[in-house]
């Protein structure tokens, strides 16, 4: 389903859909958890303020057709689960990026989000090719996109600089059109 804010996509208890304002308390609470402020490229300490402007982002991504950005919810409750975004295409190319709320994970929020979204961004854009950069050492997250059929293809030394200055090492991930649609796997 799609409206004015961009696309609805629905799997299993979840929906995937565009950010609203009102979300932005559940993002300042979530981007709380350590893992998430270690593994995520937010400010910290991640404040109100932040949170507002995540959200703002994440909508003016549909606004100016520079990604898709959706707001991972449990379909009954509207609780924030986590987020999934696909930045571009550019090109052929889109880049994919996620976080997973603490009480949501373990429960394959994260993979079957990733899943349906690369499986949409196939069926509706041009994109040949998906990426994701992963801070080396986030196991999990390596762990989650292996199981989705992701092709880990090295590491980008200081691909990503925080905003403190440290330099950070991320492995590069990749899934193509040619490797057929996800959510066969």
């Amino acid at each position: 389903m799609q409206d004015e804010r961009g696309t609805t996509l629905t799997i299993d208890e979840l929906l995937l859909r565009p950010w609203r304002d009102t979300d932005a308390p559940q993002v300042f609470a979530a981007c709380q958890d350590p893992d998430i402020a270690r593994w995520v490229a937010i400010p910290q300490p991640f404040t109100v303020a932040d949170a507002d402007a995540f959200v703002e982002a994440a909508i003016a991504m549909w606004q100016d057709g520079t990604g898709a950005a959706f707001a991972v919810v449990d379909a009954s409750s509207d609780e924030v689960l986590g987020a999934v975004t696909r930045f571009g295409p550019e090109g052929s190319t889109s880049t994919f990026g996620a976080w997973v709320a603490e009480g949501a994970r373990g429960r394959g929020v994260g993979s079957r989000a990733l899943r349906a979204l690369a499986d949409w961004t196939f069926s509706t854009t041009s994109t040949v090719r998906i990426d994701g950069y992963i801070m080396v050492g986030n196991a999990a997250s390596e762990r989650m996109v292996l199981r989705l059929g992701w092709q880990r293809e090295g590491v980008l030394r200081s691909w990503y600089v925080a905003p403190d200055g440290t330099a950070v090492d991320c492995v590069v991930y990749s899934l193509l059109r040619a490797d057929g649609i996800p959510s066969a796997r």
